[in-house]
């Protein structure tokens, strides 16, 4: 245990010994409960040490909860394993102010509580590691302290004077210390924590209507034309289903029939034909000289490809006729479809891992290192729950030992401690529950458990629809819907995404599903881009302007600072994110407050609480807020009156420009 007990360090995760994770430059909250006996004043240090080798030492400061947590926050950036260790001791210093305070003041002990004073400054004095400026300091203050003729007034300004304190704050005397285990945190480069998704089909951009009524399929040379669109709306990563070829057997016809009509291209998730299989492109997509010029010219736009990484195989993939052992075979000799009771997926085999695990795991590898080569570093990863949480642990640490920077996200829409344990494991990034936590309830739940409790190994990113989800919030809240969500994912966490068509408010539900009708996934898509945003019909300039704020305001760009904040209607949700400059490059802090009426339906007007220390405006204190949506400023204090029109503007993003 040590003298100075150190327990319930954090970052830390719940699963077994895996690593809590950072990327570069988030400032990542470092805790520890940390008590002695008795009524001696304590200290607390966490020691750093960077993958180059340098140590940094920083100091805690008690957090006032009752329970002896002590804190600070680091802000790392380099990438790589740190190591970092707590370190306990007893504050020397603290101690004795802390009681010279008290009976200095009180007249008791005064002779005794000076000399002690006069004893530390000259064990700080010897420190010959301390300044000369602050050791001649100290030295005069333990003269002072000894003088006969001292007075308690005299004594009691050496016990309170600031600079004194300051010394000792930077190099305590420190006795009974006491260290902790060392740690481990892995940092990974900025992307893993931070960005802005965009999901299209390449065979739709940029497909054509023949003469005949047939169907020219899009390209990787015609997707590439939409590039710089993607890029204008200030998006980061461009992600794209399956690209591989597509089966033929049991083909799905649209709107997921169970008969495909001649020209119907099929679901890129039943991979695999005669033309290859997961190494492959669709051959009217082009060729693989025209994936890599696809990445390269995206990679000119700002854009990072990330690309889908969907592991199973239709009934026509190479796999089946190589190494059928690598599904499963039922009694009456067939192999066994993708199913989810009562769904059945008749044009995909799911992959066994169990029969041939080395085999499997082998080839899997070798797929994804080739991708990486094809300049791909970030891989959406299909349903990575229906395969072994062991296997994936062992991919991403085989991947990211050659390339640290190739990053997996798991669509994982599965119970909590299966989507948890992908992260711990390795996933850099998780889809979550969003799409489906709606009310100001929900939500204030939902964020803060995401922001919190399990924000040190698990990283959500925000997608406010998929190819596969459009939510009944989604189908039925009208424009307002559309824009209330994107809101909240673009401030709520440094990654959100869209699909494509979200920008056109595609709305319209298959009869009894929640999914797009004549869903593109089974069908080519042909959207209206340039004309809807001329007509002034489109949500692209409100994602513009979203990503814009998330561009030039640091506080978006962090998960861990997310706090709630209190309304009196249950339909408006508030909360803040704040940066403290000293942690920090430009010292520059940073300061957003979002309210939100999440009933799309309704004109809301409320009074809001803020709890505005958070921020280090006193209560009561004035303070001027910039609307980053509107362009409207305010003079607000900790409590205020907002009124939101859903059919208008539903949300406020405020700025806190300057505190008087």
């Amino acid at each position: 245990m040590g003298r100075i007990p150190l327990v319930k360090p954090s970052p830390s995760v719940p699963y077994g010994s895996y690593r809590p994770k950072a990327y570069v430059g988030e400032t990542v909250p470092f805790r520890v409960t940390a008590f002695r006996e008795g009524h001696d004043i304590i200290g607390v240090h966490v020691r750093l040490f960077a993958p180059s080798g340098e140590e940094s030492l920083h100091r805690l400061s008690p957090v006032l909860d009752g329970f002896d947590t002590w804190a600070t926050h680091v802000a790392p950036l380099e990438e790589g394993v740190w190591r970092f260790r707590f370190e306990g001791f007893a504050d020397d210093f603290a101690t004795w102010e802390h009681a010279a305070e008290l009976k200095i003041a009180a007249g008791v002990d005064a002779p005794l509580m000076r000399e002690m004073g006069a004893r530390l400054f000259e064990r700080a004095v010897a420190e010959k590691a301390r300044p000369l400026a602050e050791r001649r300091t100290l030295e005069n203050a333990a003269a002072r302290l000894r003088e006969a003729e001292v007075s308690d007034e005299v004594a009691l300004e050496i016990v309170r004077d600031p600079a004194i304190a300051a010394f000792f704050s930077a190099r305590p005397l420190a006795s009974l210390s006491t260290r902790g285990e060392e740690l481990e945190l892995l940092v990974e480069r900025e992307r893993a924590g931070v960005g802005a998704w965009y999901e299209f089909f390449t065979r739709s951009e940029g497909a054509r209507r023949l003469k005949d009524g047939t169907v020219k399929s899009g390209t990787f040379r015609s997707s590439a034309k939409r590039l710089p669109e993607v890029a204008a709306m200030g998006f980061d990563v461009l992600y794209l289903v399956p690209v591989h070829p597509i089966g033929t057997t049991n083909r799905k016809g649209r709107n997921n029939t169970l008969e495909a009509l001649p020209g119907d291209p099929g679901s890129p998730y039943a991979i695999g034909s005669p033309d290859g299989g997961h190494d492959a492109v669709h051959p009217e997509l082009g060729t693989l000289a025209d994936f890599r010029f696809f990445v390269r010219a995206a990679r000119a736009e700002g854009l990072e490809v990330a690309l889908d990484l969907a592991l199973q195989a239709s009934p026509d993939h190479p796999w089946v006729h190589e190494h059928p052992e690598w599904f499963t075979t039922l009694p009456d000799g067939s192999i066994a479809f993708a199913e989810n009771p009562p769904k059945k997926y008749q044009d995909i085999y799911p992959v066994n891992f169990d029969n041939d695990p080395a085999g499997i795991y082998a080839e899997v590898l070798r797929i994804v290192r080739h991708w990486v080569a094809q300049g791909v570093r970030i891989f959406r990863v299909d349903n990575p729950h229906t395969k072994p949480l062991q296997f994936w642990e062992w991919l991403i640490a085989e991947v990211n030992a050659q390339d640290p920077g190739v990053i997996f996200l798991s669509e994982a829409f599965t119970r909590p401690s299966v989507m948890r344990s992908l992260a711990a494991v390795g996933f850099q990034q998780s889809y979550t529950y969003f799409t489906w936590r709606n009310t100001k309830e929900e939500l204030e739940e939902f964020l803060g458990s995401i922001s919190h409790e399990t924000s040190d190994y698990m990283r959500p990113n925000l997608f406010v629809n998929t190819h596969d989800i459009l939510t009944e919030y989604l189908q039925y809240g009208g424009r307002p819907a559309y824009k209330i969500r994107a809101a909240i994912a673009a401030t709520s966490s440094p990654t959100y995404g869209v699909y494509a068509g979200y920008e056109l408010y595609e709305n319209v539900a298959r009869p009894g599903s929640e999914e797009n009708i004549d869903n593109e996934k089974y069908e080519f898509k042909f959207r209206d881009w340039a004309g809807s945003e001329q007509r002034g019909d489109s949500l692209a300039p409100y994602l513009r302007r979203l990503n814009e704020i998330r561009a030039a305001h640091p506080a978006l760009r962090q998960l861990r600072n997310w706090s709630a904040h209190w309304s009196d209607d249950d339909a408006i949700l508030v909360y803040s994110k704040h940066l403290d400059g000293a942690f920090t490059d430009s010292g520059v802090s940073d300061t957003i407050i979002v309210v939100a009426n999440v009933d799309p339906h309704s004109v809301r007007q409320t009074m809001v609480h803020l709890d505005t220390r958070l921020w280090g405006v006193a209560p009561g204190e004035p303070f001027e807020v910039e609307d980053l949506l509107s362009g409207e400023t305010w003079t607000w204090s900790d409590h205020n009156f907002v009124r939101l029109d859903a059919f208008t503007e539903p949300v406020h993003i405020l700025h806190v420009k300057e505190q008087r």
